[in-house]
């Protein structure tokens, strides 16, 4: 995927820097472990510190000092989070702050203007996510407000060089989820998104929506697969040609001490790890397996020393960009399988 700001090899993973920062890591590091491309949230940067302060500095990309490509997520999920505490109509969203409880309206126009002025690189739609569970007819209610905010989004994001992702939405049903996709076809976006899982469905439900959908998108445009991260969901989805990922799960299990390896998960408080002399995983070539022992890390985190965070995502996420290389050898080779 070739983007003004760098090459993003594909199958990717983008981590998630919702404030302008991968938690606990270092834009320099984030290079070191091969990440070539991140995720900004547009919610909570118009909060949190507004477009003014980072226009200060140039754009987002300046701001946290990250000249790789940014992907924004329009804040469409954030909404959908907000649950009680949102309302919801044709124009947009009107929700209240959860920084001071002022009231913030947040529609389409809104959010491709925020998103140009954060110089994404990746813009995506906004729309709204579907809630699991949800009835046909909730469902195909909430994906027709999306195609309809799908269609102002782009003529918002009107001569914005950056590149516009479509999302299809359409809960559990794959008729509603071909009629979106359809419809932002017909409208047309540089890549097409699924949105509107890992939102507390069962495996099997997502697998057979990515089933049902997967083979009809456009196979010259980049595929995304929103939220989803779990290593084994992440060879799932990619067997069935999604190209790329983004996911709090590797940084997020880091700060609470879930380490991934090749044979599972290390949970480095457990005691047993207190005089292991071994590295998290002997197989891996991160900084902190080449440098540091389980019993180390164990110490830090009894501690709850922010080293530990620190050394811990260095670890996860080098984890997940191993991942990502060898699916793409693998690809290059002709041996993916599931």
């Amino acid at each position: 995927m070739l983007l003004p700001r760098g090459v993003v090899d594909t199958p990717a993973f983008m981590p998630v820097g919702t404030y302008g920062t991968v938690k606990a890591m270092l834009p320099e590091t984030l290079k070191d472990i091969g990440a070539q491309i991140i995720l900004g949230n547009t919610f909570h940067l118009m909060i949190q510190p507004g477009t003014e302060i980072v226009r200060l500095h140039g754009d987002l990309h300046d701001f946290m000092h990250w000249d790789g490509p940014i992907l924004t997520d329009s804040g469409g999920f954030q909404v959908f989070s907000l649950g009680k505490l949102r309302k919801i109509t044709e124009d947009g969203v009107t929700f209240r702050s959860p920084k001071d409880g002022s009231k913030i309206f947040l529609d389409p126009e809104t959010s491709m203007r925020v998103q140009r002025e954060l110089g994404s690189d990746i813009v995506m739609i906004f729309d709204e996510c579907t809630p699991y569970p949800a009835t046909y007819a909730q469902a195909e209610a909430s994906m027709q407000l999306s195609l309809r905010w799908a269609r102002r989004s782009k003529e918002a994001h009107g001569d914005n060089p950056a590149a516009l992702f479509g999302i299809v939405q359409g809960g559990m049903y794959p008729a509603l989820r071909e009629q979106s996709l359809a419809g932002l076809m017909d409208i047309g976006f540089d890549g097409y998104a699924i949105g509107g899982l890992s939102v507390g469905e069962p495996k099997a439900e997502m697998l057979n929506i990515l089933d049902a959908t997967t083979p009809l998108m456009p196979v010259d445009r980049p595929r995304y697969l929103m939220g989803v991260g779990k290593p084994e969901d992440i060879v799932q989805a990619v067997v069935r040609g999604i190209d790329m990922f983004d996911c709090v799960m590797p940084t997020r299990n880091a700060r609470n001490g879930h380490l991934f390896t090749e044979t599972g998960v290390v949970r480095i408080r457990n005691a047993v790890h207190k005089q292991s002399t071994l590295p998290v995983d002997e197989h891996c070539q991160c900084y902190t397996c080449q440098h540091y022992s389980r019993a180390y890390l164990h110490h830090l985190f009894k501690c709850n020393e922010i080293l530990a965070s620190m050394l811990a995502t260095v670890h996860n996420l080098y984890h997940y960009q191993s991942l990502m290389q060898q699916l793409r050898a693998a690809i290059e080779k002709g041996t993916l399988s599931a």
